[in-house]
């Protein structure tokens, strides 16, 4: 219990920091991104270091930046096929989710071997 009260402090005050820094940079749509996904990752990897040592938390990290890789490939064939077929986004994005997870299983057991 006390990891999740310490991570949402931490994460609240990533996130102000990087809403402060995305306040200031143009364009302001920018704000969301720095704002949300880099203080969870941040918080996470900090709580790991410290629980579970830098080996861990490297390992951890290696898998949040391969997650990331397969989200910018899920994300650019929906936005593909959504964009060049127009069709509907809900089967769209149910059926490249199976992409998601080949992708990122695919770059675990690569990175794992």
């Amino acid at each position: 219990m006390t990891d999740i009260i310490v991570r949402f402090f931490i994460g609240g005050l990533i996130v102000s920091v990087f809403s402060l820094i995305s306040d200031l940079l143009k364009p302001k749509t920018f704000a969301g991104l720095f704002g949300a996904a880099p203080s969870v990752a941040l918080a996470t990897l900090g709580l790991t270091v410290l629980k579970n040592g830098k080996q861990y938390a490297a390992v951890e990290a290696r898998s949040m930046i391969l997650g990331a890789i397969a989200l910018l490939v899920y994300a650019a064939a929906v936005s593909y096929v959504l964009l060049r077929f127009k069709l509907s986004a809900l089967p769209v994005t149910i059926m490249k989710v199976f992409l998601w997870l080949g992708v990122a299983t695919g770059l675990w057991y690569v990175m794992s071997s």
